[in-house]
């Protein structure tokens, strides 16, 4: 049981650098990388939602590594 947390807490691990390294400084944001301009979003809302999805992935992702975590920890 603890070989399969701890090679999932290397996964997860390793998805969270990935996904926190994609968020990048205060200005340019997810959406310029795509060819949104400064404003933050096209007609559609392309660029805030691909920025939304990205920030609750973070979130989802860094809960699952706290919690698996805490679980190793106790074992």
């Amino acid at each position: 049981m603890y070989t399969i947390l701890g090679f999932i807490q290397v996964v997860v691990a390793i998805v969270v650098i990935f996904l926190v390294l994609l968020h990048s400084g205060k200005d340019a944001g997810l959406s310029g990388a795509f060819g949104v301009g400064g404003a933050g979003g096209s007609g559609l809302g392309g660029g805030s939602m691909v920025e939304q999805n990205l920030d609750r992935a973070t979130v989802f992702f860094s809960v699952i590594f706290v919690l698996n975590t805490i679980i190793l920890l106790k074992i």
